[in-house]
């Protein structure tokens, strides 16, 4: 059963079949296969809810997760600066007037944050993830957002407190606000510069805190 579930037979939230099912499944008694589930509840990997049954508790280890763990910030702003330059360039093609609507409004909420670093993450993430949808590119969106999901991660909640000094964040808020002027002017290079320059300040303030 341990081994069903690690290797995903049954997945994360499913519910186990009864014990009685299990039991004819494993050629093994009832009280065997409560023994068993006992065991597999104390090892977090099955949670028993009275009257509703036995549910898996585990998630395996995907690669998205090797990598999150092994990427460090720096690397993970040297991928952003690889696909977001081109990304911007799509949007400012692309871009609906709502794609501008939603992405000043993401501004907004950001600016509202003040000197906030947790809560204004969760917007620039958003501003930047709407950025990516601006596009019109259904790989480009797949792309960003796996690499994105990586800013979650320990690495970078554990810097965010020393790299978002209340000064940073009004200058991000700045650079995000010049970077959808220029969207919304349809100026192709110009954008393209602009993101490739708010990450190059990104990446400053990253080696600044790594080399201190």
């Amino acid at each position: 059963m341990r081994q069903a579930i690690v290797a995903g037979t049954y997945k994360h939230g499913e519910k186990l079949p009864a014990e009685r099912h299990l039991a004819d499944a494993f050629d093994a008694s009832r009280t065997t296969v409560r023994l068993a589930l006992d065991q597999l509840e104390q090892e977090r990997l099955v949670t028993r809810r009275v009257g509703s049954g036995t549910f898996v508790n585990h998630r395996p280890v995907s690669d998205l997760d090797n990598i999150a763990d092994s990427t460090s910030p720096l690397e993970l702003i040297e991928a952003r600066l690889g696909i977001e330059p081109h990304m911007t360039r799509l949007a400012v093609l692309n871009a609906t007037n709502r794609d501008l609507e939603k992405m000043n409004e993401a501004i907004e909420k950001a600016e509202a944050a003040g000197d906030d670093p947790e809560l204004w993450t969760e917007w620039d993430t958003q501003f930047h993830l709407l950025l990516a949808e601006a596009a019109h590119n259904r790989l480009v969106l797949w792309l960003y957002q796996h690499i994105n999901e990586i800013r979650s991660h320990d690495q970078w909640a554990s810097m965010r407190d020393k790299v978002l000094t209340p000064a940073r964040i009004a200058e991000y808020n700045r650079q995000h606000r010049a970077l959808l002027g220029a969207i919304a002017s349809r100026d192709v290079e110009g954008a393209a510069a602009m993101v490739t320059s708010h990450l190059h300040f990104a990446r400053r303030q990253l080696m600044g805190i790594e080399g201190a």
